[in-house]
């Protein structure tokens, strides 16, 4: 498994961000001393480089004028690497049953339009109608922050800022082309817009027209041109009909627990031939080679992940949010909630904690990348090193229990 830090939502509900800081990264920390003054002074510089970049002088004044500091999109966005949740809580929401009501209710309304964008790109309406549903809730709040003044705020924060002026930049281009009116240019404190949450570059290089009205139009009441666009997403990353992007499955005692990682990869048949089945009692599907998932360690559910798995990841990386879009879809196709137990008697372990379990590690001669917080592969390899050592279930999940052992005696 993989335990990406989960990080702050895009929109109001409880999905993750877009930007995912992985285990291994570094940034800039960003300017201490941001002020309205300051970003109105950092618009006038970055001007020029606008205009070197195609965007018009008409156009970059005439919307850069109403662009402000906003000083709680930076707080966010520096909070991200502090937040935790755990993916059972994640999950909770995420594919509730409310959640799932309402997709089917979406599912009815828009019959029509869903089977046309499944026809004409070969992606599942309930996986573009899942996607709707954990971004915006099925379009319910698509996000009121002013787009410019989060994306001028965040480029000129700096933390990272190449990212977010390239989204400027590109934000620029769409109100100048006249996709949407500027007062209607809203989305998530990060930038990220419309009914299935795309930043801006991702706008422009997957959008699509579908209702034929000469704009590219993901904001509106309609949700046409926004479903659409995501199914042109997800098929340009590799969706394949018809395969699953995963399935709960059981694994047999004495499973060997360093076979669990995206980065192993068997045909169904092996899997099959090693005890694995699938959870529900339905035969496994056969066709491409698939991998096994433990999210929350060997103490909780067992997935078998195709190939569709990692095209979701192209919207987010995190484990949970890619579970999420699979399970939710699964739902709305009549499919039955996760069988096996989550271990919730667990918490996810803070900002702090994480660090000092990588410490703990390093101490004890393992490569965890760094410590800094962010749980990825090399800290799920030493987790699982130093779990063999003591006798445990190389899982690799790094748990409070783990912390605890870690610590020694009091």
């Amino acid at each position: 498994m993989r335990a990406l830090v989960l990080l702050l939502c895009l929109c109001g509900l409880p999905a993750l961000a877009q930007t995912i800081e992985v285990e291994g990264t570094s940034m800039a920390s960003g300017r201490e001393d941001g002020t309205e003054a300051g970003l109105q002074a950092w618009v006038q510089e970055f001007r020029a480089r606008a205009l070197e970049a195609g965007v018009s002088a008409p156009v970059f004044d005439r919307e850069m004028r109403g662009a402000s500091y906003l000083p709680d999109v930076i707080a966010r966005d520096r909070r991200q690497t502090e937040f935790t949740k755990t993916i059972w809580d994640y999950l909770d929401i995420a594919v509730s049953e409310e959640r799932v009501a309402m997709g089917l209710k979406a599912l009815k309304t828009h019959a029509d339009l869903l089977a046309k964008i499944e026809a004409e790109y070969g992606v599942e309406k309930e996986v573009v109608v899942a996607v709707w549903g954990l971004e915006t809730s099925y379009g319910s709040y698509r996000g009121d922050t002013d787009t410019l003044s989060a994306l001028a705020s965040l480029a000129y924060d700096g933390r990272r800022g190449a990212f977010f002026e390239a989204q400027l930049l590109q934000a620029l281009q769409i109100l100048g082309e006249g996709h949407v009116a500027r007062a209607d240019f809203k989305g998530s404190w990060a930038g990220a817009m419309g009914h299935t949450q795309f930043m801006p570059t991702s706008w422009a290089e997957f959008a699509v027209d579908h209702d034929g009205d000469g704009k590219r139009d993901i904001w509106g009441a309609d949700p046409g041109d926004a479903l659409a666009s995501t199914a042109n997403y997800l098929r340009h990353w590799g969706w394949t009909k018809g395969q699953p992007w995963g399935l709960e499955v059981t694994l047999p005692q004495g499973f060997d627990y360093d076979q669990t990682s995206e980065r192993v990869k068997k045909p169904v048949a092996a899997w099959h031939d090693l005890g694995v089945k699938a959870a529900h009692g339905s035969a496994l599907p056969e066709g491409a080679e698939a991998s096994i998932l433990l999210p929350a360690g060997h103490s909780g559910p067992a997935f078998l992940i195709f190939p569709n798995f990692q095209v979701i990841e192209k919207y987010n990386l995190a484990d949970a949010y890619v579970i999420g879009i699979g399970h939710l879809s699964d739902r709305l196709r009549g499919g039955d909630p996760i069988k096996a137990p989550w271990p919730r008697h667990w918490r996810a372990l803070t900002l702090d904690e994480r660090k000092e379990l990588q410490a703990a590690l390093v101490a004890l001669g393992h490569d965890t990348g760094g410590v800094d917080g962010r749980i990825g592969p090399k800290t799920i390899a030493a987790v699982k090193a130093w779990q063999k050592t003591v006798g445990q279930v190389p899982d690799g999940y790094p748990s409070p229990d783990v912390l605890s052992e870690l610590r020694g005696p009091g």
